[in-house]
Formats: structure tokens, C-alpha cells, sequence
């Protein structure tokens, strides 16, 4: 589903982070949000999924105001990932993918087959499926994470919003977590992820928007906009970007002063 922001502008403890942000996420895109810290990522995945009201202008979900429709709704066909998410360490893997389901539930209604076939698959989509009766405080950092979609995935969302998903995670479960996303996009889900690691963003996402100072200041696929003085604006420091030897696709690093770094042996 299609996802659109119009002279979107938001703000957070009073302060306008978000200013006149425009742009139009096609249905089954796979987009990375970047950008330094304090630039109002995580404000604008907020405004995206209706958790925060805009100070000017509207986002549409298709082509519905977000702000016309029921939570209801909107939880039936968005579905948001915040950054370090907290259900209580006793919460099975199980018991927080049911949470999942709330949405598609009526108040006295009890679950049926569709509810129990919906947890099922985001289990074995989030490959939790042999931690289903863990609990969450037993888990390690990447199962957690891998817990948290699991639930988010049980709602059966058309976009999958995500904030910082590989943040905390070391280098395999990074990894994991970005396949699994890349999977999910390729069944035709639409994943916005807000990500730091640009190197990560660079390979796995379709395309990068680079939030600076509230506005948008890149758009476009990583092989295009991740260049040296693009990046160097934005996160104002040099910059250099690699070829992946594989893909070709781009490895945006720092450029830190050589004179600072570890000399390389012979030389």
C-alpha cells in the first residue's frame, strides 16, 4: 500500500523537527530513513503511523487520510516497530505475537482459525518458531528483536514501519534482521526503515531519503544519492563510499584524519 506525506510538518517538546517533508512511498518499496541524530527520524516514523498529530500539513494511507481512519484500521493495515520496545520479561514469544492480533479481534470475540493460521506464519516468517515458548527476558538481543516483529508481522500489516530495528545487534544479528526484512519486502510488504547504519542501508534498501535539519536533503536509490559530498552534508563529516566487490552496490564510510588512524603494517 502506498504511503504519502503532504508539507508535512511535526513537532517534538514544542519544537518544529519535521518542516514541509513531502514524498510518496510506492506499495511494496523497501525505503531507509537516515540521517544524524536530533534530524527528527524517529518524530517522522511517528507522523507516518499516526502515533504523533501533525502541526501542518497530512499523511495518506492509500489514498485515505490517516487521520479519517480508525486505529482500528490503521493497525489493520500499519504496523509500527519503535525503538526498544518493553512488554515485560515474563511474556512468552507466543503471547506477544497473540498481541498482534488485537486489531482484527472484536471486544468479546474469540480467536478463530484466521487468528491462530496469522500467528502462526509471523512466527515462522520472524524464524521464532522454536523460541515460541521462551520468554522474552531469556532471549538474546537479536531474538528479542526478532520476537517484536514476529508480533508486528501477526497483524498482517501492507507497511511495516521500523525504527532503528538493528540498533544494540551485533554484526550476525544485523544481518538476520535485514534478510528477514528484504524477505518480507520481496512477498510484497512495504518496509520504511529508520537506520543509522548507512553501510547496511546502502545495500538492502531500494532507497535511502536523508532527513537533515527537518527537511529532506537525498531521495533516490543508495547507488545514486550515496555520494561523498552528499553524505558529507548531511552528516558533516568526509566521507568516502566503496564498491561492494559483489554486488557493486554502495559502502558509504567515514573519511577520518589518516594522520589519527593506525598506520597499516609497512607502511
Amino acid at each position: 500500500m502506498k504511503l504519502t506525506t503532504h508539507d508535512l510538518a511535526l513537532a517534538y517538546d514544542g519544537r518544529l523537527v519535521i518542516d514541509g517533508v513531502s514524498f510518496e512511498i510506492d506499495a511494496g518499496e523497501m525505503v531507509a530513513i537516515v540521517g544524524p541524530n536530533g534530524s527528527g527520524k524517529s518524530t517522522l516514523l511517528r507522523g507516518l503511523s499516526r502515533l504523533q498529530k501533525p502541526v501542518r500539513g497530512r499523511v495518506l494511507l492509500g489514498e485515505t487520510d490517516i487521520r479519517h481512519m480508525s486505529t482500528r484500521e490503521v493497525a489493520r493495515t500499519l504496523a509500527i516497530l519503535p525503538q526498544s520496545p518493553d512488554a515485560g520479561n515474563d511474556l512468552t514469544v507466543r503471547e506477544l505475537a497473540w498481541r498482534g492480533r488485537y486489531p482484527h479481534q472484536g471486544l468479546l470475540q474469540r480467536p478463530g482459525r484466521a487468528d491462530y493460521e496469522a500467528v502462526e506464519w509471523a512466527l515462522a516468517a520472524a524464524d521464532v518458531e522454536t523460541l515460541a515458548e521462551r520468554t522474552l527476558g531469556s532471549l538474546s538481543g537479536g531474538e528479542r528483536q526478532r520476537a517484536w516483529i514476529a508480533l508486528a508481522l501477526a497483524q498482517q500489516p501492507k507497511v511495516l514501519l521500523l525504527d532503528e530495528p538493528t540498533s544494540f545487534l551485533d554484526i550476525q544479528h544485523q544481518v538476520e534482521v535485514m534478510h528477514l526484512l528484504r524477505r518480507l519486502n520481496h512477498e510484497g510488504m512495504t518496509v520504511v526503515a529508520v537506520l543509522h547504519d548507512l553501510p547496511l542501508a546502502g545495500r538492502f534498501a531500494d532507497r535511502a531519503i536523508a532527513i537533515n535539519r527537518g527537511k529532506v536533503e537525498m531521495d533516490g536509490p543508495p547507488a545514486r544519492v550515496f555520494e561523498p559530498g552528499a553524505l558529507e552534508r548531511v552528516f558533516n563529516v568526509p566521507m568516502i563510499v566503496l564498491a561492494d566487490p559483489v554486488t557493486g552496490l554502495p559502502i558509504p564510510l567515514p573519511a577520518p584524519d589518516p594522520h589519527l588512524c593506525a598506520m597499516a603494517p609497512g607502511r
